[in-house]
C-alpha cells in the first residue's frame, strides 16, 4: 500500500502555482482605486497559503495600515496532507522560532494573524505577524478553516485549480467577497456560468490575454527561469464579486454593416453577413471586437468576452453547452469541440444581446 501511494504522490499533477507580488498589487489597486474604502475595517483570509512564501501575505501585510485592515488571515495546507509530494523544507523563519516542532511541521497547517503594531515600531506591517500551528492539517473544507471564513469578510487567494469547483462553492455558500485566481476555462463549469450570468461574479481587473507567470515549486514542470525563479505560464485570470472600473467600460463597436466591409478579421470582411447557427436563433460571432453595434437579437462569442463584458452593456442569455438554450441538438455534439457552422467546427459560445437596443 506504501508503495501504491508513493507512485500515486509521483503521479499527480502539481496545480499549486505562487502569484508574483506585482501580479496582486495590479490587480488589488484596481478595487481600491475604484472604492478607497473598500477594505477598511475588514477582516481578509488568505486560505490556500503558505504564508513564509506567499506573496498574497506579504501584500497584505506590507499594506495593512494604507488599506485600514482590521485583521489579517493566512492559512496553510500541512505538506504530508498534499497530493502532490515536493522536498518540503521548514523556513528558517519557522525553524528559529520557539514554537517548532519538527513533528507538527509537516502534518499541521499554519495560521498567520496581523492585527497590531507587536513590535513597537509605530506601523503595523509583516513583521508583526505572529503565527502557530493549526489544529488540523489546513484542508479548506475543516470545520477549523470554515470558523474562519465565517469571522471574514473578503476571501482573497489563489486556489489550487483541480479545487476550484469546490472552493467557489465553499465561498459561495458563505456570501463573501472574494478575489481569488482560476483557470480560464473554469467559467464553462456548472457551478461556475450560473454565477457569472446573473452577475454575482466578474472577470477582475487584469486583461486575460497571455495567461500569468507564476512561480513553481515543481523542477519538472518549469516555462522559464526568470531572474534565477523556476516560473510556469498557465492559462489563469481574476474572478471577483467586487467592483472596479474595468467592469463598467464599454467596448466600442462597430454596425453590422461597417464590419462586413472594415473588420480587420478575414472570417468577418466581405462577407454578406454573420453566420447564424443550425439549431438556435442567434448569430455567431468570432472575435469579440466584431460585436455588431446595431443587432438587437442573440450573439455567440467567445469565452474571452468576458474579459471586456460590461453588465450595463450587454446580458448574458446562456452558454452553449447548457440545455436551458436547447442548443443541445443539430451542431451541438456534446463532447470535446462544440459545434458546427456549415460544417465548421467553432469553439464553445457564451450567448449575449444588447442590453440598450432590444431583446
Amino acid at each position: 500500500m506504501a508503495n501504491k501511494n508513493l507512485t500515486n504522490a509521483k503521479k499527480a499533477k502539481n496545480d499549486e502555482f505562487y502569484t508574483q507580488y506585482h501580479d496582486i498589487e495590479k490587480e488589488i489597486t484596481a478595487y481600491i482605486d475604484y472604492s478607497p474604502n473598500v477594505f477598511r475595517g475588514k477582516t481578509i483570509l488568505l486560505p490556500c497559503d503558505d504564508p513564509e512564501w506567499s506573496n498574497f501575505t506579504k501584500f497584505f501585510a506590507q499594506k495593512f495600515q494604507e488599506f485600514g485592515l482590521k485583521k489579517l488571515i493566512s492559512t496553510s495546507y500541512a505538506a504530508d496532507s498534499k497530493t502532490y509530494k515536493s522536498d518540503y523544507q521548514p523556513t528558517l523563519f519557522e525553524k528559529n522560532d520557539p514554537k517548532f516542532d519538527k513533528k507538527k511541521t509537516t502534518k499541521k497547517g499554519k495560521i498567520f494573524i496581523l492585527t497590531h503594531d507587536k513590535t513597537g515600531d509605530g506601523k503595523t506591517d509583516v513583521k508583526d505577524l505572529e503565527w502557530n500551528y493549526l489544529k488540523g492539517d489546513g484542508d479548506f473544507k475543516s470545520d477549523e478553516i470554515k470558523k474562519l471564513r465565517d469571522e471574514a469578510d473578503i476571501i482573497i487567494t489563489n486556489p489550487p485549480f483541480s479545487l476550484f469547483r469546490d472552493f467557489l462553492n465553499w465561498i459561495v455558500e458563505a456570501k463573501k467577497k472574494f478575489v481569488i485566481i482560476g483557470n480560464k476555462n473554469c467559467v464553462t463549469y456548472k457551478e461556475v456560468f450560473p454565477l457569472i450570468k446573473e452577475n454575482k461574479m466578474w472577470s477582475g481587473r487584469t486583461e486575460w490575454s497571455g495567461g500569468m507567470w507564476f512561480e513553481t515549486k515543481d523542477p519538472d514542470d518549469v516555462d522559464e527561469v526568470i531572474n534565477g525563479i523556476n516560473m510556469k505560464n498557465v492559462a489563469s485570470v481574476w474572478f471577483t464579486n467586487i467592483d472596479h472600473g474595468r467592469r463598467h467600460e464599454h467596448i466600442p463597436l462597430m454596425t453590422m454593416e461597417e464590419n462586413l466591409k472594415y473588420s480587420k478579421h478575414k472570417e468577418i470582411q466581405g462577407k454578406k453577413s454573420y453566420d447564424k447557427y443550425d439549431n438556435y436563433d442567434a448569430i455567431e460571432i468570432p472575435f469579440t471586437d466584431s460585436i455588431p453595434s446595431d443587432y438587437n437579437g442573440v450573439m455567440g462569442v467567445p469565452v474571452t468576452f468576458l474579459d471586456k463584458y460590461s453588465p450595463e452593456q450587454f446580458e448574458v442569455v446562456g452558454w452553449s453547452r447548457h440545455n436551458d438554450c436547447n442548443m443541445d441538438g443539430g451542431y451541438w455534439k456534446g463532447g470535446k469541440n462544440d459545434a458546427t457552422i456549415n460544417g465548421k467546427d467553432v469553439f464553445r459560445r457564451i450567448l449575449i444581446r444588447h442590453k440598450k437596443i432590444g431583446k
